[in-house]
């Protein structure tokens, strides 16, 4: 069985699929972004940067007020450490986190079951949660230098497997393994969820495996990730606007 391209689910519309990343230094600029974007796009990202600026006080401040947040830390621990941030990932109200599968089926399988542990027994709603496959800042000779022999696609696909047998609800890919991850794991709802999104394929940046809205919805993307191409627009709102434009006038 082979997977077809745009294939993504017509129950979310395209302002929904969209995570704008809040990749900004201070709470102060995240509140202007999820200010002026509330509303218009599904979701907002809380990475690396901003979380250890700001810390877990403004996720809460964000999930308190109806804002779904994707906590992207990608949590790459021992199991007991990863399944304990897990839990508190959890407790903050989020909306998806995400882990490295790299970190193997027990470090998953222990964030996944303890998360679901602490769901039923403090009445939480449950967050989705999201292994991590491959950066898109890495290529075939990043793999190689840290000893994997596997080109990208072939290691998309092993951890996708991998993560979806240990429970994961999904997986983080360029839209370019988009294929691969539906052909890998052939389970209804597993989510591919894509970062490296660009108003148009070139890039002076640090990512490498890049494409265009338009191309991640039509490979079967779930949702994908923006930053600058948003966060750095005059008027951010025109740009998500124009971004689901040129989507729409493909069709």
């Amino acid at each position: 069985m082979t997977h077809t391209t745009d294939a993504v689910s017509p129950a979310i519309n395209a302002r929904d699929r969209i995570i704008v990343a809040l990749d900004v230094e201070t709470a102060e600029s995240a509140r202007a972004v999820v200010d002026e974007l509330n509303g218009a796009v599904g979701a907002f990202k809380v990475g690396l940067q901003l979380f250890t600026s700001v810390g877990p006080g403004f996720v809460r401040e964000l999930t308190d007020a109806g804002t779904r947040v994707f906590l992207d830390l990608k949590f790459h621990d021992i199991p007991n450490t990863v399944a304990k941030a897990a839990i508190e990932a959890t407790r903050l109200g989020v909306w998806m986190f995400n882990i490295h599968t790299a970190g193997g089926s027990r470090m998953m399988k222990m964030a996944v079951d303890e998360v679901n542990k602490i769901c039923r027994t403090e009445g939480i709603a449950r967050p989705l949660i999201t292994g991590v496959t491959v950066l898109t800042s890495s290529d075939n000779e990043t793999l190689a230098q840290t000893g994997v022999t596997a080109q990208v696609d072939e290691q998309v696909a092993r951890l996708a497997r991998l993560a979806a047998d240990c429970g994961l609800d999904g997986v983080v890919a360029s839209a370019r393994e988009v294929e691969t991850v539906k052909n890998a794991v052939q389970q209804k709802g597993f989510l591919t969820v894509t970062p490296g999104i660009r108003v148009n394929r070139a890039t002076a940046d640090d990512q490498k495996r890049v494409t265009t809205f338009q191309e991640a919805l039509e490979n079967g993307s779930d949702y994908v990730v923006i930053g600058r191409p948003i966060l750095d627009a005059a008027d951010r709102t025109a740009a998500v606007t124009e971004i689901i434009g040129q989507r729409e006038a493909a069709y």
